[in-house]
């Protein structure tokens, strides 16, 4: 368990949420994304060239969740879905074939959301992804998770995001995923 100065532990208003330079802190969210999705010293190699290249897209922006130390315990990013970029050309095929490929023009992506485990059911996830989706412009927001019945699935699900394709297979993901969608601004609860 993690404990604050005093021997406290961690309250959610402990936590802020608030504009993040991701590109400064990206080693210190990916070392967040490792341990909240399990990925290998390799996979984080990988990932950090691709957030490096997100970043530089056209409305990309990202919210950090951080202690009063300034340690990052959580993160989210996305921009405005855009038909070439990979995830969407990977997604396509299955959105068509559900009557859901309009789902991908005029919509933000979450491309990544995560909290460390020992922050975990504090209410900063739902934070992190209202909040930013508060600032898109665009009317909806899509994404893709593990399609399984998960903490994060149920987040999504009460924040008004429906399964819009599934199963979705991603090139070399071991697991199969759905993509979600919900219209803006998110439901609150």
């Amino acid at each position: 368990m993690l404990h604050l100065a005093g021997g406290r532990t961690p309250e959610p208003e402990d936590v802020v949420v608030g504009s993040l330079d991701l590109a400064a802190r990206v080693d210190e969210a990916l070392a967040v994304q490792a341990v909240a999705f399990g990925l290998t010293g390799e996979e984080i190699g990988v990932r950090r060239h691709i957030v490096l290249r997100h970043l530089k897209s056209p409305g990309a922006h990202a919210l950090g969740a951080t202690t009063p130390s300034g340690r990052l315990v959580g993160f989210v990013y996305g921009m405005p879905n855009n038909r070439t970029h990979w995830w969407s050309t990977v997604v396509q095929p299955y959105l068509r074939a559900a009557g859901q490929d309009d789902w991908l023009d005029d919509s933000f992506v979450i491309t990544e959301l995560h909290v460390h485990p020992d922050f975990q059911d504090r209410g900063i996830g739902r934070e992190l992804i209202t909040t930013i989706t508060d600032g898109a412009d665009q009317p909806r927001s899509i994404l893709s998770a593990i399609d399984t019945e998960s903490p994060a699935r149920a987040l999504y699900h009460s924040l008004g995001y429906r399964d819009l394709a599934r199963p979705v297979l991603f090139p070399s993901a071991p697991s199969p995923y759905a993509v979600m969608g919900a219209p803006l601004p998110l439901r609150r609860r």
